[in-house]
């Protein structure tokens, strides 16, 4: 690697330039921080987070998608008694306030990465929270983004959601972190703004504050003080890609093959948003985003409103409903289960049924109510279900409900396994890529040192996909993809090749694929599914499949 050079994993294929804005390191603790008499310790340490998830919740109201889940959850995390109480706890044991929170956070953290899964991904908000209370019981001002003065590049150690919901796009020409991997929150939720970035990219905190960055996520790099020359090929393939983007015609195979390309969305503003685009609908509505940092579920009229206010965005196209995708690294105050050893594992998506029927219950009446004689299909599915009775059971509730089109998420291995029997009573199988992924190769997503192996490009997850794709086929029901896998063109080729029929994203990828899609037949996604299955690693499956791909398209995308 040249000097002034870090290289990453790309979000994206767009590229930016801009001047260098590291952001500064959290507030410490001091060393030796006096201790304070327990009434005036406990008073300042509730007030701090109480102000901290205030401030969360306020920002959480006025984000979207995935963006506004993150802000939500870390809101829930400072107003959640068990942190507080355990902070004061180590006040009474001597320790000063901002020493009193490092230690219960440490703590929390502890826990968190131990669990794995959900709840390690949820260790980067544990912190956000933390920093923003030390800063207010030190009298510091708060942490996260410096004010920007023109385009710019944010280089960190990683961001927070707190960090990104601060961000001026304006002003903003890319994204650079240190941690996280292509689905880490920071790469979500840049996607979803459409925001060039790299992430993993740990050299790049040794690129000098003010210099000018090129920040490249085809390629994965970000360089320092770059030539014309290198700048000139990067923004003119961002611009041929903004090009490839308006493209509007149904989303095909070069002889005709259609694929539904369908938007990922969390709220009303999303459907808004996407909804403009040329989308076929809707694949993946996060209805959890109208439960979080809540003390009690929203009123049957609430969800009606807000599903009919979804429906009515895309007046006649598809809609697919999740149904609440609760626990983990998105606990309800009024629903999710307290001392789990595993919270990933356990009561989460439709488990929380378990304990809870007449969430469901009441939800599904809701969507069911605001569906009636509304012209966009409207499909149900749940997620986290691993059984063929679990599949059985939803079905039956849903369409005791009035829901005609059932289907259910395929995010463990034991559902790709039994997709057969799952299909049994419903009507389609949607896979989600990134936990089916994270739960076949016992690895967390966001672990950088793990990387290789949750990479979308494992053969036993294609071989999972593939699997459930012809249990699919001899069922004659759809089954799509609404992971992150759907969003890379490549990948996307492969999923045609495999038989999926429906491919759901962030709005922005969609241009992308649509171009890789045109340009190539059935035949040859077909050969690129062979070839990437017949590979014996990761790496091996992407560069199979890459060499069968349009030298076009291979540079428009750099793939």
């Amino acid at each position: 690697m040249t000097p002034g050079t870090a290289r990453g994993a790309g979000v994206g294929y767009g590229a930016g330039i801009g001047l260098a804005v590291h952001v500064p390191p959290a507030p410490v603790a001091p060393e030796h921080e006096a201790a304070e008499d327990i009434e005036t310790a406990t008073a300042r340490i509730h007030d701090a987070f109480d102000q901290v998830a205030r401030a969360l919740t306020d920002r959480a109201a006025h984000a979207t998608g995935p963006l506004a889940e993150t802000l939500a959850a870390a809101a829930t995390m400072a107003a959640d008694p068990a942190l507080t109480d355990q902070t004061v706890r180590q006040a009474g044991a001597g320790f000063g306030p901002a020493t009193a929170v490092t230690r219960a956070v440490e703590s929390f953290a502890t826990t968190f990465q131990e669990a794995g899964g959900y709840l390690a991904e949820r260790v980067t908000d544990l912190v956000s929270v933390r920093d923003r209370v030390v800063a207010l019981l030190l009298g510091q001002d708060e942490p996260g983004m410096p004010a920007l003065i023109g385009r710019s590049v944010i280089i960190a150690a990683d961001l927070a959601p707190a960090d990104t919901a601060a961000l001026d796009l304006d002003l903003i020409a890319g994204i650079v972190t240190a941690a996280g991997g292509p689905t880490s929150h920071t790469a979500i939720i840049a996607r979803q703004l459409g925001i060039p970035c790299v992430v993993g990219a740990a050299a790049a905190l040794q690129l000098p504050a003010g210099a000018r960055i090129l920040v490249d996520a085809a390629s994965g790099t970000v360089v320092a003080d770059p030539d014309e020359e290198r700048v000139a090929l990067a923004l003119r393939r961002a611009r041929r890609l903004a090009e490839v983007a308006e493209d509007d015609r149904p989303a095909a195979t070069s002889d005709g093959h259609r694929i539904q390309l369908l938007a990922n969305i969390g709220t009303p503003e999303d459907a808004l948003r996407a909804a403009s685009t040329a989308v076929d609908g809707v694949g993946l509505f996060r209805t959890e985003m109208l439960y979080l940092d809540r003390a009690a579920a929203p009123s049957s009229a609430e969800q009606v409103g807000v599903y009919r206010q979804v429906l009515d965005a895309f007046d006649g196209r598809k809609v697919v409903l999740r149904t609440l995708d609760a626990g983990a690294d998105k606990p309800l105050t009024f629903a999710t289960a307290d001392g789990e050893a595993n919270p990933a594992l356990g009561l989460r998506g439709y488990r929380t049924a378990r304990r809870h029927p007449e969430l469901l219950e009441d939800q599904l009446a809701a969507i069911a109510e605001a569906a009636t004689d509304h012209p966009s299909p409207v499909w149900v599915m749940a997620p986290m279900i691993s059984t063929a009775g679990e599949a059985a059971e939803f079905a039956a509730r849903a369409r005791s409900h009035g829901i005609t089109t059932v289907g259910a998420m395929v995010e463990v291995p034991s559902a790709a396994l039994l997709a057969d029997e799952l299909l049994a009573p419903l009507d389609f199988l949607s896979l989600g890529t990134n936990d089916l992924t994270q739960y076949v190769m016992a690895a967390d997503r966001l672990s950088t040192d793990l990387a290789d192996l949750t990479d979308r490009w494992q053969p036993a997850v294609l071989r999972l996909v593939a699997a459930t794709v012809r249990a699919g086929k001899t069922a004659g029901k759809p089954v799509g993809v609404c992971g992150e896998s759907a969003a890379d063109p490549l990948m996307a080729l492969v999923l045609t090749g495999l038989g999926i029929s429906s491919l759901s994203m962030s709005a922005p990828s969609v241009g992308g694929v649509r171009y890789a899609l045109r340009a190539h037949d059935l035949r040859a996604c077909r050969r690129m599914a062979e070839a990437a299955l017949a590979a014996p690693d990761a790496a091996a499956a992407r560069s199979a499949a890459a060499a069968l791909l349009d030298e076009t398209v291979r540079e428009t995308l750099h793939v």
